[in-house]
């Protein structure tokens, strides 16, 4: 079988097409086929001025459509398409959910910063993560940053705050956000293990790129 996932964030859309087989276990095993990012750029509309504007929304229905195409040459069976920070804070991000499916075919789910942390464990990462530490998965978007904390394989916290590379590049992060997000760290992250970070995210990665030049 083969699956799809639209990630519409506040930088950029992201198409992931994978093959999904049963291996020996009875467990699922995905086999990317293909992964295409598309750089919108719909926080540096909507942090500013509170909706996507013509042209941002026009590049939405276009990306949509090349999507669409890959997938039906793929021969996917099953796609799901998710919108964060930027379509959750657009006054028009309804009329245009409504346009993309009038003109693709492509439903858009709006989802909250608590269903983008609580995705992290539901894709079963703690299965595969060492039981004698404990975790604090960070993913840094340009809209927000989702925390999820596990600790001896169960998920033990999951909080999203509005801080991600675009709002900080328009200063729109303030110190009290700052404060808040740090102590709800301090509160929700205590355990016994010994604690390791995870970082994922475009800008995270790419620092991780720079650090081993």
């Amino acid at each position: 079988m083969r699956l799809a996932a639209i990630d519409i964030g506040s930088n950029a859309a992201r198409l992931l097409i994978s093959e999904v087989t049963i291996n020996d276990n009875n467990k699922p095993e995905f086999n990317k086929l293909n992964l295409v990012r598309v750089p919108l750029r719909l926080g540096f509309d909507v942090f500013e001025n509170g909706v996507i504007e013509k042209p941002k929304v026009n590049m939405i229905v276009d990306t949509m459509l090349a999507y669409k195409h890959l997938l039906k040459a793929y021969n996917v069976h099953l796609v799901k398409a998710c919108a964060t920070s930027a379509m959750r804070d657009a006054k028009n991000a309804n009329e245009i959910i409504k346009k993309v499916k009038q003109e693709t075919g492509i439903t858009i789910e709006v989802i909250s910063g608590d269903e983008e942390a609580t995705i992290v464990y539901e894709n079963h990462i703690a299965e595969n993560l060492d039981k004698e530490h404990s975790y604090l998965y960070i993913d840094v978007g340009g809209g927000s940053t989702e925390l999820t904390f596990f600790s001896e394989g169960k998920l033990m916290y999951k909080e999203s705050f509005d801080i991600g590379t675009i709002r900080l590049l328009k200063n729109m992060v303030t110190e009290s956000i700052w404060d808040e997000m740090k102590d709800h760290i301090k509160s929700n992250t205590k355990s016994k293990l010994p604690m390791i970070a995870i970082g994922s995210g475009g800008n995270i990665n790419k620092i991780f790129s720079l650090s081993t030049l």
